[in-house]
């Protein structure tokens, strides 16, 4: 009996040992399997944090980048902001300086305008004076002007009596003949009273050269046409016309108005000119 409880004992012993080496040998297991697992996720980790730090040194070269490039646009910012301020000053100061010559520019216009108009009074009363001039003189010469001795013309403030010298002097000679006198003199109420010009009297002849005898006395056409310019410029200061406003001018055969080829044309080359011009 003592024998058989004995067996038993030790059977339960026997049989509770290999249950007790089943239940270790499942933890171990178990055991193994997490330590793989946390082995593979500390692998996992090592490398999103190798991956991590990779993208933190980056971050943080681009910030130390980014805060440089900010630096220097900070200077550059500060540079442009006082370069602006001076060129403002500049431009303030250029634009102050321009109203005030803008306005000096106005008042100078101003009397410029003025002196323009005052000017073109005083010509529009020269140019009335000139044609009042050229009107009593046709009337006065209309009968020489019908014969086509003489010929009077306006152009431009400038007034042109044009004489052959025919009507005034003997061929060859310089001095006025009588019949030239009354012609002249039939000017010489007008010419007193011509103010603000000179009247200039000039010589002219044909291209035909002085000979014989007469060259004595003129040995040129410059001599003749001089001596006939100065004695209608003498008879007119001798009736009363201000000498200061007289002048006698030679020019030869130099400024030919017709062909000298032809009598006709010679006839109008020879010729005295009185021409009223704005004085000097």
């Amino acid at each position: 009996m003592f024998k058989r409880l004995l067996i038993y004992v030790a059977g339960s012993l026997l049989l509770l040992s290999a249950s007790g080496c089943l239940v270790a040998e499942s933890t171990y297991l178990k055991k193994v399997e997490e330590a793989d697992g946390l082995s593979k996720e500390l692998v996992g980790l090592q490398q999103a944090h190798k991956k991590l730090s990779l993208e933190n040194a980056l971050l943080k070269s681009k910030f130390n980048r980014l805060t440089e490039d900010a630096a220097v646009l900070t200077a550059d910012k500060k540079q442009l902001e006082g370069i602006l301020r001076a060129k403002s000053d500049t431009l303030s100061k250029n634009i102050s300086e321009l109203r005030q010559q803008m306005a000096e520019l106005r008042v100078e216009n101003e009397k410029l305008n003025e002196d323009i108009a005052e000017l073109q009074k005083a010509k529009e009363e020269k140019v009335k004076e000139v044609s009042g001039t050229y009107e009593k003189l046709l009337a006065n010469m209309k009968n020489e002007i019908a014969q086509g001795q003489v010929t009077i013309s306006e152009l431009k403030g400038k007034l042109t009596v044009n004489m052959e010298a025919a009507i005034l002097f003997d061929s060859g000679k310089a001095n006025v003949k009588p019949e030239g006198l009354d012609i002249l003199n039939k000017m010489v109420e007008t010419l007193k009273n011509v103010n603000g010009k000179a009247i200039r009297i000039e010589g002219h002849t044909d291209n035909v050269q002085i000979a014989g005898g007469l060259a004595r006395t003129f040995p040129t056409n410059w001599d003749l046409s001089a001596e006939r310019a100065i004695n209608v410029t003498r008879f007119l200061q001798e009736q009363g016309v201000d000498p200061r406003n007289l002048s006698a001018t030679a020019f030869a055969e130099f400024k030919p108005v017709a062909d000298n080829s032809t009598r006709e044309g010679r006839a109008k080359n020879r010729r005295i000119e009185i021409t009223l011009v704005t004085k000097d």
